[in-house]
C-alpha cells in the first residue's frame, strides 16, 4: 500500500467552492488510475469520481454530475477534485485512493489499493 495524501477541505457555505488536492511522493499518478471518494456520518462509503489512466477517460457519480471536476497536473504529481455548487449533502470526509487497475464498478471502492488519510469537507446551509 503506498501513501496518499489529501489537502483542501474546510468549512464552506452552501453554494461555496473548495478544491481537494491528491499526491503522493511514492509513485507517478499518471500512471495510476485515481478516485475520489466520501464518507458521511452514518452512511457508506460513495464513489465520487474517477480519472483512469491510459487517457481512459473520467467518470462522476450523478449527484455530483455539472458540478465537481476531476483533473490531473502530472506538472506536480497532483490530481484534483474541484468542487462547485456545494450542498450541505455534500459534507463528509472525502478520501482519494489509487490503483494501476480498476474495473468497471470503481464506485466500490474495492480495487483500489492504496489510499489517503482522508480530509473533511463541511457544507454549512
Amino acid at each position: 500500500q503506498l501513501r496518499l495524501v489529501e489537502s483542501g477541505g474546510g468549512l464552506v457555505q452552501s453554494g461555496g467552492s473548495l478544491r481537494l488536492s491528491c499526491t503522493t511522493s511514492e509513485f507517478d499518478l499518471d500512471r495510476m488510475n485515481v478516485g475520489w471518494f466520501r464518507q458521511a456520518p452514518g452512511k457508506e462509503r460513495e464513489g465520487v469520481s474517477i480519472v483512469r489512466n491510459g487517457g481512459g477517460g473520467t467518470n462522476y457519480a450523478d449527484s455530483v454530475k455539472g458540478r465537481f471536476t476531476i483533473a490531473r497536473d502530472n506538472a506536480k504529481n497532483t490530481v484534483y477534485l474541484q468542487m462547485n455548487s456545494l450542498k450541505p449533502e455534500d459534507t463528509a470526509i472525502y478520501y482519494c485512493a489509487a490503483d494501476l487497475r480498476v474495473a468497471t464498478d470503481w464506485y466500490t471502492g474495492t480495487d483500489f489499493g492504496s489510499w489517503g488519510q482522508g480530509t473533511q469537507v463541511t457544507v454549512s446551509s
